[in-house]
């Protein structure tokens, strides 16, 4: 009975995000409609919406299928609408300016003022805030309903090939001045496609070509400022993180990581190696390996509030934890999670490493302090609750990663031999725990994921690990005497031209 209330429950649900779904999807076809239309009237508004509604339905099956998170986020599946309008709508309006420009200057065609329309700064911008696939069917999309206002199938092919090719040019952009690669890397494409149709028009030696060159460099350009212009702002309304504010988070002058440096070096430190760990696994499983490293760097920020009682801090000894019971210092390294996330908040740092930082223990408990607890309150269990993380569990595939790769490095500090086999057996066994403990429940780690995890996390820890040899005439294990001076064989030492042995007293004394 309780099933099938539940069964109806979540199908009345789904019908009503279906109907919010048709509903915004006739909403966005008549905006469209309004922003491809020359003159109104009745029948062709009706057209232009049916039209319209065909080409947004097609991106939105395409969305549903291959990332249905967008289509779950009512804030990017907004700022994917907003996109599309605000294309349309610099179309036309660079459109209407380029033609009144050419016509009071008088030696450049009308005609041609298209070319200088930038329809590539959509797609550029959907490959940075959302992805490259994305981009892809918002290429096809605004390219024919271009074509359409402009009743030219020629302009479709212009603004299809320039959009692709601003998607291409920023797909591995990381820094904002790789923005200028994108402008150009379009106007040469603009430049490519204007010449080709002239061709296959038999007009290359028109007076039209120097002015469709011309706007097509033009487009370019404008292609370049628009994104300069809004992708910060979008990136701040709509707390989008893309790749290259991630990269800032990576400057070592950032507050926070100047911070955990001074304050807590050994956190630090151990941060650095998780880095290293889960961006190496981030590539074998498919997840963005900047954002991983990102986050890998911030996961315990909150350890710089309270460092001494972090083990990776001290420096004596003495802990601080002998003097406060298990209890109080269960509080104490639980509260560098909450530590964390208000630090992340206050520097506004991207809500997707929030929620790593929020994530990265899960609901674990801690064990060293739960069981030291057991064996002082001998009267009575001390309650699991008051030990464990409030969670909630990694949500993400990068948050997993982190879990496993804070674990694996903190217990691969306690290996006394750390041989490749010991190293492999220990990634193992911490995995193989968070794994039973249901901490990996809530992600999309596959098994075959996790194997992948294990492999990466064995070679980055076998390299850190690695054997050493001995430095000849020191001995690092006794600090108090020092080692024998190294013997050296005399006979491997070359001879003068006296026949002595360089650097024995013979040779020295001749």
């Amino acid at each position: 009975m309780k099933n099938g209330l539940q069964t109806e429950k979540n199908r009345a649900i789904n019908l009503r995000l279906h109907l919010l779904e048709l509903f915004f999807l006739t909403l966005m076809s008549l905006i469209v409609s309004a922003c491809i239309m020359e003159d109104f009237t009745i029948e062709k508004f009706i057209g232009s919406a049916l039209i319209a509604s065909v080409l947004l339905f097609i991106l939105y099956k395409d969305l549903r299928r291959y990332k249905p998170a967008y289509i779950h986020s009512y804030s990017m599946l907004f700022l994917l609408a907003l996109l599309i309008i605000s294309t349309l709508v610099f179309g036309r309006s660079f459109g209407f300016i380029l033609q009144n420009l050419s016509e009071s200057l008088g030696f450049i065609s009308v005609e041609t003022a298209a070319y200088g329309i930038p329809v590539a700064a959509g797609a550029i911008l959907v490959t940075l805030l959302f992805d490259f696939h994305t981009a892809i069917i918002f290429s096809f999309t605004v390219s024919l309903l271009t074509g359409y206002w402009m009743h030219d199938a020629f302009y479709t092919i212009y603004a299809f090939i320039g959009s692709l090719t601003g998607a291409f040019s920023v797909i591995r952009c990381k820094k904002r001045s790789a923005l200028l690669k994108g402008g150009l890397y379009v106007a040469l494409a603009n430049i490519f496609v204007v010449i080709s149709l002239f061709i296959s028009r038999g007009e290359l030696l028109s007076t039209e070509t120097a002015s469709a060159i011309i706007f097509a460099v033009f487009s370019g350009l404008a292609v370049l400022s628009i994104v300069s212009l809004l992708l910060p702002l979008l990136e701040y309304s709509f707390k989008v993180t893309t790749d290259i504010s991630l990269l800032e988070l990576l400057d070592l002058n950032q507050p926070l990581m100047k911070n955990l440096m001074i304050s807590a070096p050994g956190t630090y430190h151990h941060s650095v190696i998780v880095g290293n760990l889960v961006e190496s696994a981030a590539e074998a499983v498919g997840v963005n390996p900047l954002l991983a490293r990102v986050s890998s760097y911030y996961h315990d920020i909150g350890k710089a509030k309270m460092p001494e009682y972090f083990v990776e801090n001290q420096s004596s000894s003495v802990s601080k934890h002998d003097k406060v019971t298990p209890h109080m210092s269960s509080m104490i390294i639980i509260n560098h999670v909450k530590e964390g996330v208000e630090l992340a908040k206050q520097y506004k740092l991207p809500y997707s490493i929030i929620d790593i930082i929020q994530q990265h223990h899960g609901t674990s408990i801690i064990t060293y302090f739960y069981e030291k607890a057991k064996r002082q309150e001998l009267n009575h269990l001390p309650s699991e609750a008051e030990y464990k993380y409030p969670g909630p569990k990694p949500q993400t595939r990068v948050a997993a990663l982190v879990m496993m790769a804070d674990a694996v490095e903190a217990a691969s500090r306690v290996l006394t031999d750390p041989t490749p086999a010991r190293i492999s057996a220990l990634v193992d066994k911490i995995i193989n725990h968070i794994f039973l403990d249901g901490q990996l429940d809530e992600c999309e780690l596959t098994l075959k994921d996790i194997s992948e995890v294990k492999r990466r996390f064995n070679y980055i820890l076998t390299g850190i690990f690695h054997k050493r040899i001995d430095y000849p005439g020191f001995d690092f294990n006794d600090e108090n005497i020092p080692e024998e001076p190294a013997k050296i064989d005399q006979s491997q030492l070359p001879e003068d031209k006296n026949g002595h042995r360089q650097g024995t007293p013979a040779a020295r004394d001749s």
